[in-house]
């Protein structure tokens, strides 16, 4: 039988499908303490059973979203994807890209050039550059926090 916590190979599962609860300790509803059935790691779970809770038994949206670990906003904004998506809507949306992946480093060396050349270049400017010359599309921001991380590099 697995432990309240869930089974280790569950939540490896469950992180790399990205379902895992980050914060199982702050669900405080009983079933998920007491029943092995409930698991505090598994997010869609958590926040089925919270939304249930709250439609179902008549338990307050207050209490409710405390039991379960989420803030009274958050509730809402569950409750609200759940009636448009319905349980896929339960799913954690995914990330976006971490890292700027369209300014390569052939493309970074580029923008050095560029500002080598005309140090005062607004990020404007770079972008139609780059759009002109390797025609792809990059957002201004993407381009100056490369170019600031870059100046913390040298």
């Amino acid at each position: 039988m697995e432990s309240k916590k869930g089974s280790t190979a569950k939540r490896k599962i469950l992180g790399q499908n990205g379902t895992l609860n980050k914060n199982p300790d702050k669900v405080a509803d009983n079933n998920f303490k007491n029943i092995a059935f409930f698991d505090p790691n598994d997010i869609v779970q958590v926040k089925y059973e919270m939304l249930r809770s709250a439609q179902k038994e008549g338990v307050g949206i207050l209490k409710a979203s405390e039991a379960y670990g989420f803030s009274r906003i958050s509730f809402y904004k569950i409750d609200k994807v759940f009636k448009e998506h319905g349980l896929s809507g339960l799913l954690p949306k995914k990330r976006g890209p971490r890292s700027a992946h369209k300014l390569t480093v052939e493309i970074m060396e580029f923008v050095s050039g560029l500002i080598r050349q005309k140090p005062d270049i607004k990020s404007t400017e770079i972008k139609k550059e780059i759009k002109e010359r390797f025609s792809i599309t990059v957002h201004q921001r993407s381009i100056e926090r490369a170019i600031k991380r870059s100046k913390k590099k040298h």
